[in-house]
């Protein structure tokens, strides 16, 4: 059995070793990086490419909420022909349809 210094020394050695590794990592990823980069630049001399061509960068997707979930435009099913405000019909009501509903008109007086 191994003692408690000889753990330690076990341990520096490991730790040692952790970092060289990391290290050649670290190397060999700038250098892919580096040879990655030579090749797109050789590519856009050989086609007379900028940075501009190459547009925006952000790929053309649906916006995404907080969660991650996508965002989907839902169609309005009501309008208020006062201030031309409307409603998809989905989650809480808007307070402009409540204070209406409560002063006697119908839901359906406010369809699209």
């Amino acid at each position: 059995m191994a003692t408690y210094s000889e753990l330690i020394a076990q341990k520096q050695a490991l730790a040692q070793q952790q970092a060289a590794l990391e290290k050649q990592i670290a190397d060999q990823l700038n250098e892919q990086r580096a040879a990655a980069i030579a090749q797109v630049k050789g590519i856009m001399a050989e086609f007379g490419l900028s940075v501009a061509d190459l547009g925006s960068g952000k790929p053309a997707r649906a916006p995404k909420n907080t969660d991650g979930a996508t965002v989907s435009k839902v169609a309005a099913k009501y309008r208020d022909p006062a201030s031309g405000k409307t409603w998809s019909g989905r989650g809480l009501k808007p307070r402009w349809l409540s204070e209406a509903i409560a002063a006697g008109k119908q839901l359906t007086d406010f369809s699209i």
